[in-house]
């Protein structure tokens, strides 16, 4: 049943989750329900961003190795931190002014490509991930190898793009 629905849901949440990430970042008023600190989410975003980085390119070792078992067991951890980032990066969207990168700041146009294109790639990343995953969920490998061509290299640098945002921030926080 979840693979004749799986498409219709993939397509919901690549559309409902960016929508839902910009419409928080306009929102006129942060409810900081957990009472974290702003400083604490980047953080544990860049620590997210980097350990899911290290298990993509683990896991492409271990397809390359032929260890399918393994390959599969790494990449699905990646995908549940990125899960975990995501609700993460919601919630301190809903909690939290965002931090502006310094005008006068030396690496303000290097920051900006980084950062726009973390952002524009985050978007198009989500349905691609969903549908790699989905495509090896349910054993239809052709199709899993040809969409993670595209993936992968997409995903590794969106992980780690996003760290780098955050060393360029780290001083702003």
């Amino acid at each position: 049943m979840l693979e004749k629905r799986g498409p219709a849901i993939i397509i919901a949440v690549s559309v409902i989750v960016p929508l839902v990430v910009v419409l928080l970042m306009f929102m006129p008023e942060r409810f900081n329900f957990l009472g974290v600190k702003s400083g604490v989410f980047p953080l544990f975003h860049a620590a997210l961003n980097f350990m899911t980085g290290i298990l993509l390119v683990t896991g492409y070792s271990l397809i390359k190795a032929g260890n399918r078992s393994a390959h599969r067991k790494v990449m699905t951890t990646a995908f549940v931190l990125s899960a975990v980032f995501l609700v993460s990066y919601v919630i301190s969207k809903i909690s939290n002014e965002p931090v502006p990168y310094p005008d006068h700041a030396p690496l303000k146009l290097l920051y900006l490509f980084v950062l726009i294109s973390h952002i524009v790639l985050s978007a198009i990343i989500l349905p691609l991930v969903l549908y790699t995953m989905y495509f090896a969920w349910n054993k239809r490998y052709e199709k899993h190898r040809k969409i993670a061509r595209w993936t992968f290299p997409i995903w590794v640098y969106v992980a780690f793009s996003g760290v780098a945002v955050y060393v360029f921030m780290f001083p702003h926080y």
